[in-house]
């Protein structure tokens, strides 16, 4: 059964900034740079026709291009033992919204609203007994990172694989932003 989950792809020049930053804590598994995105929502496993209805009623989601900017370094769980460290966004009603449509078209597909909050973020790393000293000088030396504001111009249903190398994603559909929204 195909894990699926919706995503928004990063420039290749901010894939690179990142990748630049990705160094110092031991017992971290940095994310390559091909596998670093923004998830939009995660769907989980679902079987074959619920993976066509899915596929298919994300089509009918019409939503203008925007712009969003990385800002921030932090981690989770936000009390407790650091888990995953990850780069913020600037805060995005665009991203809100187009969130809120497909969450809308899912409950159509009869998917679940997913039971977390949604905390826009791109996973940097995977932290394992990563000493507390070296992610607080990474959080530190980081603090102020921003990026140059980027466009979205679509977004992706990508099916994900997990290996024992990690996981692996696929692109299932590409689903593209209007320049305007069709009123």
């Amino acid at each position: 059964m195909p894990r699926l989950f919706i995503a928004v792809d990063l420039p290749e020049t901010i894939k690179e900034n990142l990748e630049s930053m990705s160094f110092g804590i031991p017992g971290a598994k940095w994310v390559s740079p091909e596998q670093l995105h923004l998830t939009v929502r995660f769907i989980g496993e679902v079987d074959g026709s619920l993976f066509r209805d899915i596929r298919d009623i994300l089509d009918e989601i019409t939503f203008a291009s925007f712009s969003l900017q990385l800002k921030g370094v932090g981690y989770f769980p936000p009390r407790g033992t650091p888990r995953v460290l990850w780069v913020g966004l600037e805060k995005s009603q665009q991203l809100l919204l187009l969130r809120k449509k497909i969450d809308t078209a899912l409950l159509r597909a009869r998917v679940e609203p997913e039971g977390r909050k949604f905390s826009p973020h791109i996973t940097l790393a995977r932290l394992k007994n990563s000493p507390v000293q070296k992610i607080a000088n990474f959080l530190s030396g980081n603090g102020l990172f921003s990026q140059e504001p980027f466009q979205v111009e679509d977004f992706k249903l990508y099916s994900s694989t997990l290996t024992p190398k990690g996981a692996f994603h696929k692109v299932e559909r590409l689903y593209p932003l209007t320049s305007q929204v069709k009123g």
